[in-house]
């Protein structure tokens, strides 16, 4: 999972490019959705009670709508790299959250740890501030962060669907959730495209990003939550940055910057005293 979407941060960002920020989350979400229901039906499992119905598609459309959403305009306006770090403070959220709901303890050690990878967003997004090239962005990263708050209540309140809901049908539900507010921003979506200069790579990032980070990567997550718990699923998110600061810079030329360095560390200690 972690390598898939240590992957996907460039694929996202190429593909947004080519095809704009809105229609790239379109298609990306439709696609999974056809693809992941289209499973579903060919596994002929029961479908849940409609109440969990209702409740996943709710889910969805935070976590795989506004999510979805804040997650690639903000990767298509910063640097891979600082998106990247910014998503790896993703535990420390999950922490804190899962202690207010009552889902996990977080000892006193944590809330420390909690604290120093807050700091060491602060100190990524400080640096897209200061950066002098176009590819960093301030307004970028902070889109980011708000799509890392959306996915980090999303996954918490996930927890009790993984334990009876098939993994399949609880990533349609909640993928055709994430469909719902998308709809109204369908006629906007394709206005701006130039069908005909749209290449090969960027379609193939599109289906990466869609069947491979969404339809099969949170399969594995979704096995995560149920097996490991929300926070220690989300500790193996932290391979992410490595993945997408080093396939960034063989793929894009986004080479680390000092503030990327020191944010690295700051968030890798933060959530290494939220887990101890």
């Amino acid at each position: 999972m972690a390598v898939i979407w240590g992957v996907n941060y460039s694929a996202v960002k190429y593909g947004s490019l080519a095809l704009t920020p809105l229609a790239f989350t379109w298609l990306r979400v439709f696609t999974a959705m056809l693809t992941l229901m289209t499973v579903a039906a060919i596994q002929r499992n029961r479908w849940p009670a409609r109440r969990d119905v209702l409740w996943l598609m709710a889910l969805g459309v935070l976590g795989n709508g506004f999510y979805q959403l804040f997650f690639v305009f903000g990767v298509s306006r910063t640097r891979v790299a600082d998106a990247a770090l910014i998503v790896a403070a993703m535990p420390a959220f999950i922490a804190l959250i899962s202690r207010v709901r009552g889902v996990e303890r977080v000892r006193p050690r944590a809330i420390g740890g909690i604290l120093l990878s807050v700091a060491g967003v602060g100190i990524v997004m400080l640096g897209s501030t200061a950066a002098e090239n176009t590819n960093g962005s301030a307004f970028g990263a902070l889109l980011v962060f708000i799509g890392v708050l959306c996915w980090s209540i999303f996954t918490v309140a996930m927890q009790p669907f993984t334990h009876r809901v098939n993994p399949v049908q609880l990533n349609a539900l909640t993928m055709t959730g994430g469909m719902l507010p998308l709809l109204f921003l369908t006629p906007f979506a394709f206005t701006a495209i130039q069908w005909g200069n749209v290449s090969a790579v960027a379609w193939g990032c599109l289906l990466y990003s869609s069947v491979i980070s969404i339809g099969l990567a949170y399969l594995f997550w979704y096995r995560g939550i149920r097996v490991l718990g929300p926070t220690r699923a989300s500790v193996y998110g932290n391979l992410q940055p490595i993945v997408a600061i080093l396939f960034g810079w063989m793929a894009l030329h986004e080479a680390p910057t000092v503030w990327q360095i020191v944010g690295t560390v700051t968030i890798v200690g933060g959530i290494f005293l939220t887990r101890a």
